[in-house]
């Protein structure tokens, strides 16, 4: 460009020879301050207050900002995936006064019965804890969902919430493998381990629904029933249970009320029992 603008240096204007001739276009410009921008996790959370109704004191928690993460997708078995957040660190609301922890969706609604029973077995022997997390790691996270599922444990809380603690557990824990470097040399030994626990948590959760799908009651866990019977089946799949699958699976399909888009993932669901099914018959 200095070509264009040489000689100006005797108007004394030496310093305008590397102008551009054409500025660029604004579009272009703010997609580069886009990329140059970090997003960082803890820009999509905040601190919400939240009152203990077991010990009545109040205390903050790291919440994530409605509206502000971007879902990206989801899995077979409905665990959401969302952009620069995992959102399921930040769903249990936990105490750090008596222990008292639940998913966000639980965590009001308790008896006096429960509340007596948590006083009892772990508000007593919790030990407080202090200390400030600007964002949760998985394995700050993962200790937080077994808190959680202890103290659903305690208070006698019913099938498909402790269900429903197991499954989020094992999608946190999916996040984890997920998020693991590749390139340290423990890696392979932590993924086999990982795997491992997300299995017994989804095992445990497919237990848990079974149980309650046949004594409580739908909205179950905020979800239909064709959803959660979908969710059944996905899980029933991978541990090879294919008779539970196909008979919930046909039933959605069969069902007048069930939404079309669902119907359509039935029966994705139903092709892959029937390849699966074929495929362990083969190898017999």
């Amino acid at each position: 460009m200095s070509g264009l603008l040489s000689g100006l240096e005797q108007f004394g204007l030496s310093g305008l020879e590397n102008m551009d001739l054409y500025e660029k276009p604004k579009q272009e410009e703010e997609a580069k301050a886009e990329v140059e921008q970090v997003v960082q996790e803890q820009d999509f959370l905040f601190d919400k207050t939240f009152t203990c109704p077991i010990c009545d004191k109040e205390f903050k928690t790291r919440t994530v900002k409605i509206g502000k993460a971007k879902l990206i997708g989801t899995d077979m078995d409905l665990r959401p995936k969302y952009e620069h957040v995992d959102l399921l660190k930040y769903d249990i609301i936990m105490c750090p006064s008596c222990g008292y922890a639940a998913l966000s969706r639980y965590f009001k609604f308790i008896t006096s019965p429960q509340a007596k029973r948590i006083k009892e077995a772990i508000s007593s022997k919790f030990k407080p804890i202090n200390e400030y997390k600007e964002i949760y790691t998985y394995d700050e996270a993962l200790e937080r969902y077994k808190l959680t599922l202890a103290n659903a444990i305690v208070k006698i809380a019913k099938p498909s919430e402790k269900a429903y603690i197991c499954l989020k557990t094992a999608w946190l824990l999916r996040g984890k493998g997920e998020a693991l470097d590749k390139e340290a040399p423990n890696y392979a030994e932590v993924k086999k381990k990982t795997d491992a626990e997300e299995a017994e948590f989804l095992r445990n959760a497919l237990d848990g629904f079974l149980a309650a799908r046949q004594a409580e009651n739908f909205p179950m866990c905020g979800m239909d029933e064709p959803t959660v019977d979908y969710l059944i089946s996905v899980i029933a799949i991978k541990f090879e249970q294919f008779d539970v699958a196909s008979k919930l699976i046909s039933q959605i399909i069969a069902s007048q009320t069930t939404n079309p888009r669902m119907k359509e993932k039935a029966r994705t669901l139903k092709d892959q029992i029937v390849k699966q099914i074929k495929l362990k018959n083969a190898g017999k």
